[in-house]
């Protein structure tokens, strides 16, 4: 199973790699926001797929889970879905003040 998360954690990064590299902003946006999630599954791939009880105090012997990547992972899910959220807004203010979401025409390297 976690050489199947690892394959899809490639994709995910692949398909972010070539957003990002576009000339719009949205699409560089969508991109890390696609980056950021194969971030979230690879740790929850390498944290491992661990069959045990909960890791409470008792009188039970055996294996425990580790509570430790699904809270690093909720943890990154809240800060990129506010990150996310600060750089659309940035995004729509900017097209609103200049039109275009094209990054050279920002620049000012494209003639119109």
């Amino acid at each position: 199973m976690e050489t199947v998360m690892l394959v899809v954690v490639g994709i995910l990064v692949m398909v972010a790699t070539y957003l990002i590299l576009s000339r719009q902003v949205l699409k560089v946006i969508l991109g890390t926001a696609i980056l950021s999630h194969a971030a979230h599954v690879l740790i929850l791939t390498l944290g491992g797929l661990k069959k045990g009880n909960v890791p409470l105090i008792d009188d039970s012997d055996g294996p425990y889970t580790d509570a430790l990547p699904q809270a690093l992972i909720l943890t990154a899910i809240v800060i990129s879905f506010a990150v996310t959220a600060f750089v659309l807004v940035l995004a729509f203010r900017t097209y609103r003040m200049n039109g275009t979401d094209d990054f050279e025409a920002l620049r000012g390297n494209i003639d119109d």
